[in-house]
């Protein structure tokens, strides 16, 4: 359809597109292609996802370092009697 006449009687041509006062057979439809898509967006959102969990997942590793060194530091130093004291025994044989 490279006609207006083409287009015309295949009805493509849009009525309430054309001006008054303009010989339909004249016009040519040009239908508008979608520019490319920007990837920025989205590349940078999966960029910044990324990182956020990478942080979330340092900080308990940091916390639990901080908080199994604590453990181990009040064990040590507590004394016995007070039963802050924390003690691993191996279970033998019988």
């Amino acid at each position: 359809m490279r006609t207006p006449d083409a287009q015309m009687r295949a009805g493509h041509i849009p009525a309430h597109l054309i001006p008054d006062g303009t010989d339909p057979r004249t016009v040519v439809v040009v239908h508008h292609q979608a520019e490319a898509r920007d990837w920025t967006g989205p590349i940078l959102l999966a960029l910044v996802a990324a990182g956020g969990s990478v942080g979330v997942v340092m900080t308990l590793c940091l916390l639990l370092q901080t908080a199994a060194t604590t453990a181990t530091a009040l064990a040590a130093a507590a004394p016995a009697g007070v039963g802050l004291s924390i003690s691993l025994k191996a279970r033998k044989g019988k």
